[in-house]
């Protein structure tokens, strides 16, 4: 499980597009959302980078939290 911090995510929008982009890296992934507090929870067998990088497709920055 990887936890990504996704400093430009402010609203459901925002969310909804992290999450269509995890999901087609990723079909089967598991995806948490926490809006306010600008997280992103993913469940997945996929590397952490390629998380990272359809978040990056997608437009927003997400960090790998520790």
């Amino acid at each position: 499980m990887y936890n990504f911090t996704v400093s430009d995510m402010t609203c459901g929008h925002c969310a909804s597009t992290i999450e269509r982009a995890v999901k087609g890296t990723d079909p089967g992934a598991s995806v948490t959302i926490d809006i306010p507090a600008r997280k992103v929870q993913v469940e997945t067998a996929r590397p952490a980078q390629d998380i990272a990088e359809a978040i990056k497709l997608a437009g927003y920055s997400g960090t790998l939290a520790a």
